[in-house]
């Protein structure tokens, strides 16, 4: 399910659109202000922002800037600025649409739709909770913070993420993974390296033990 961040401070849209969203299978999440927008982000998944350009504490735009300099969150200004001027400075930062109020229900939806269409289209990452994989560059990011792992441990992260709600044997990892000089891993060192990258996500539960078989990565 699709996690939608409202940023409206008129309670009236807030309730209209929640309710719209919810219909359509999204989840929602409303702040009121750029404060507390500000301080969720990082700390849950957020798959599209919708922000008004007007808030009681800031500005929109200077939202926009501040989540496109910490995350790659999409975002579509939903506003009652028209001016042509607003416009182009929220697309010219970066925004993925731009949306006049008084707005069309369906349009709304169907835009949203089309920019997490193409956001997935062009997306080489694995994405799971608040852990980011980028298969381009093999950087990992736990709650938007990279955080270093080994040849070896990338691996084997790798290996259980791209195999999501399925056991991965200790054969099937052992089969597959070797360390750096090429020496095959032996069923006790697996364990130490499981340990590790379970350290590193920062949740034991993440990669669950099938006992007596090996591993997997819940579905969510």
């Amino acid at each position: 399910m699709k996690n939608i961040l409202i940023v409206e401070d008129n309670e009236i849209i807030v309730k209209g659109l929640k309710y719209l969203l919810e219909q359509e299978k999204f989840s929602v999440n409303v702040c009121l202000n750029m404060e507390d927008a500000m301080n969720l982000i990082g700390k849950e998944e957020i798959d599209l922002a919708i922000l008004d350009i007007t808030l009681p504490d800031g500005s929109g735009f200077s939202l926009c800037e501040y989540i496109k300099q910490y995350s790659d969150i999409p975002v579509i200004f939903l506003t009652a600025k028209d001016e042509e001027h607003d416009i182009v400075k929220g697309l010219d930062m970066g925004a993925e649409d731009y949306v006049v109020k008084p707005f069309k229900s369906k349009e709304l939806v169907s835009r949203i739709n089309n920019v997490l269409r193409r956001r997935n289209k062009g997306n080489n990452n694995i994405t799971y909770r608040n852990i980011e994989i980028n298969l381009d560059t093999k950087i990992v990011k736990v709650k938007n913070e990279e955080v270093e792992f080994t040849a070896l441990e990338y691996k084997l992260l790798l290996l259980l993420f791209n195999n999501i709600g399925k056991v991965v044997t200790r054969d099937q990892i052992l089969d597959k993974v070797w360390d750096v000089a090429g020496n095959f891993v032996n069923d006790n060192t697996l364990t130490v390296y499981i340990k590790r990258i379970r350290a590193k996500l920062g949740d034991e539960n993440i990669i669950k033990t099938v006992k007596g078989i090996g591993y997997r990565i819940q579905e969510e």
